[in-house]
């Protein structure tokens, strides 16, 4: 693949909700650009974008693919992303490189809720986007309902480029309104005819929407046309390119990928009216030292930096970084600054990736994607960099888990290996979390929802070949005292020779448990206890408090006072004052009034107005409580809330049910309370069984 100008260079995101078409439709465009010879076939599992086994067993994308294509002198990198908010992740970060966007809508389903969230943050990022309407030649596509909802959604923004032409029922083509051809199939193929007269004037009304659209992009344009004048083709697509660029229009196109209908004129659409990397805004990042507001231009003479926004792990290649170059250029065997980690690495192999299929390259130009092989200690989220030209760029915020699940492997061998190829999925999914719990002793898979997790697992067992079962995540308790009181610990043993004596009386009283695990202090007075042991006597309380006496949690918010004891100038030595402290809380437990406290996580939901109501009452039944709430736009609320772990285990799975799959929500531990009493029991007797 050659190299190409930076004006002739589109980076764009393939949007749409799960079975939108949006890989059928990648197949399309490889097939009229001649990049394939044949389609591949998602029902086959022989596209070129889910290659994975994962995305071939289950029939849909789970991870961004780079398809770079050829047209007409331009080079098109598309980003073909998963369309599961799961996965969201992964839009995130194709969003944080690209100019423009492709949002594929399946014409036979219309606008769901998914599309509307998809549109959303496109409006919100003001990403210029072309919509195109697939699968017009499925049955009940109702192509003027469709543009009534996109209407309603964002206005007069949205507007039809081509008209679909409908003979008995079946689709034939559609009516280009720019150019006023019309495109039709013809066995098999796609002709392009001038319009015939029984078609124009269904076409007159669309087109003045367009050139009045067009118009109202400069004074000029607007002068000339409520003048009388008519505009040039010329002038019509260097106005629709201007309104594109603004976010005032976002284009509708409509075609079926499956017979390549339609995709030939939006190919077009993006040559003429998406930006190419240098247009629009230049792209900000900050001194890495200082923290300087740097901007850069996105050209050759510019100095050298980039981002990686995406990052695998190929079983024989290892570690490749997809890359996005903001500025200068990168060729193989430079040696380049990484901000993130103030080491300098020289640059392996560079290649285009189409899929899995690797086209090696020497150089990078600004505004290219590329891939880097072998950057050891470099993924998602890093900035590469000129050395004497230092910046950092701050990608997208990548959320935490929503949910939790214990795993186990099946086979004892694969508990030594499990640990390194989990990192490595985690190097290719930063979204995707694992821990090991030292108290429950249990290794955790934390994920965006059990979708997430399982095919995270997939992956393991596929490419990794370490398979596990699945456990219930235990909370994680703690115990503390809710009462003061005063107990004495004696330890005395005498087995010939010297023995072991040691007293201590000691005040436990509760402290704040979210601010202090354990306070020691001493008031000896008249040396009852040597100074000498009061080291041993903290360390006899700190011990024992590793394990509490309700079921075996640690023991915080207690404050432990040394006040009186006595000793043995033969039989004293540390490990008796040690055995004595622990002797004290013993004793203490029974009149302190021992209790459970529980972790308690802070959540930000989001939630459309008409799911709001349903939330909060579904909060009150988990033992939480709302403590407020901000309204968004596009009529959604954050609702921000306080709730027992132990009462949001599975609230992934039950609040995308309760919103129809669009509420959304992050967590944070914040605190421990005391457990409600009529709970205790049942805790208490679950850990103590097992």
């Amino acid at each position: 693949m050659k190299q190409y100008d930076i004006k002739n260079i589109r980076t764009i995101a393939v949007m749409g909700h799960h079975g939108s078409g949006k890989t059928s439709f990648m197949e399309s465009v490889l097939y009229v650009t001649g990049a394939k010879e044949k389609k591949g076939s998602v029902e086959a599992g022989t596209t070129t974008s889910d290659f994975l086994t994962e995305e071939k067993s289950h029939e849909t994308s789970m991870s961004t693919s780079l398809i770079p294509v050829e047209y007409n002198g331009y080079k098109f990198n598309f980003l073909d992303t998963p369309g599961n908010k799961e996965l969201a992740n992964e839009d995130r970060q194709a969003l944080s490189v690209v100019k423009g966007a492709v949002l594929v809508i399946d014409g036979s389903k219309g606008i769901d809720i998914n599309t509307e969230q998809v549109l959303e943050d496109l409006s919100e990022r003001n990403i210029p986007t072309i919509i195109y309407v697939n699968k017009m030649d499925k049955e009940n596509v109702k192509f003027e309902g469709l543009i009534d909802k996109l209407h309603e959604m964002i206005g007069n923004k949205a507007i039809p480029f081509l008209l679909p032409i409908i003979n008995d029922g079946d689709f034939r083509g559609y009516i280009n309104l720019i150019d006023m051809n019309i495109h039709v199939l013809e066995n098999g193929k796609v002709v392009t005819k001038p319009i015939p007269a029984e078609l124009s004037d269904r076409a007159e009304g669309p087109r003045e929407h367009i050139v009045e659209s067009v118009a109202m992009t400069s004074e000029e344009l607007l002068d000339k046309h409520f003048g009388g004048e008519e505009l040039s083709y010329e002038e019509i697509c260097n106005g629709l390119r201007q309104g594109v660029l603004s976010g005032d229009l976002k284009p509708v196109v409509i075609g079926s990928a499956i017979k390549d209908i339609g995709v030939r004129d939006l190919l077009d659409m993006i040559a003429k009216f998406m930006p190419a990397p240098n247009d629009l805004k230049p792209v900000e990042g900050k001194h890495p030292e200082t923290g300087e507001v740097i901007k850069r231009m996105t050209t050759n003479d510019e100095p050298f930096s980039a981002y990686v926004f995406k990052t695998i792990v190929d079983p024989f290649i290892g570690v490749m970084n997809f890359v996005k170059l903001f500025s200068g250029t990168l060729s193989s065997g430079q040696k380049v600054y990484v901000p993130n980690t103030k080491e300098t690495v020289k640059i392996g192999s560079i290649s285009f990736l189409r899929g899995k299929e690797q086209l090696d390259v020497s150089e990078l130009q600004a505004g290219d994607i590329g891939v880097i092989s072998k950057l050891d200690g470099v993924s998602t989220g890093f900035t590469l960099s000129d050395i004497k030209e230092p910046i950092i760029y701050n990608g997208p915020k990548v959320h935490t888990p929503t949910i939790y699940i214990a795993v186990k492997p099946i086979n004892k061998k694969d508990e030594d290996r499990i640990s390194s190829a989990l990192h490595k999925l985690r190097l290719e999914d930063p979204s995707f979390e694992f821990k090991r719990n030292r108290e429950t002793v249990q290794l955790l898979i934390g994920g965006q929802g059990m979708n997430h997790i399982k095919y995270t697992l997939e992956k393991l067992k596929n490419l990794y070949g370490v398979e596990v079962e699945t456990l219930d995540q235990k909370i994680v308790y703690r115990e503390t005292i809710k009462k003061k009181v005063e107990v004495e610990g004696r330890h005395k043993k005498q087995s010939g020779g010297s023995g072991q004596f040691g007293v201590v009386k000691i005040i436990f009283e509760p402290v704040n448990p979210n601010e202090h695990d354990f306070l020691f202090e001493e008031q000896i007075h008249g040396g009852s206890v040597p100074r000498g042991y009061f080291p041993a006597v903290e360390k006899g309380l700190s011990d024992i408090f590793q394990k509490g006496t309700l079921a075996g949690f640690p023991v915080i918010g207690i404050k432990a006072t040394l006040i009186d004891g006595a000793y043995h100038a033969v039989d004293s030595n540390e490990i008796s004052f040690k055995l004595a402290a622990g002797l004290a809380y013993k004793n203490a437990v029974e009149g302190a009034k021992p209790t459970l406290l529980e972790p308690i996580m802070k959540l930000e939901i989001i939630a459309r107005d008409e799911y709001v109501g349903d939330v909060m009452g579904d909060i009150n039944k988990r033992r939480g409580h709302v403590l407020g709430m901000e309204p968004l736009v596009n009529g959604k609320q954050k609702i921000i809330a306080e709730v027992p772990e132990a009462e949001i285990i599975s609230y992934a799975i039950d609040l995308n049910a309760m919103t129809q799959g669009t509420g959304t929500f992050q967590r944070e531990f914040v605190r421990y309370d005391e457990v409600p009493d009529q709970l205790q029991g049942k805790i208490i007797q679950q850990y103590t069984e097992e």
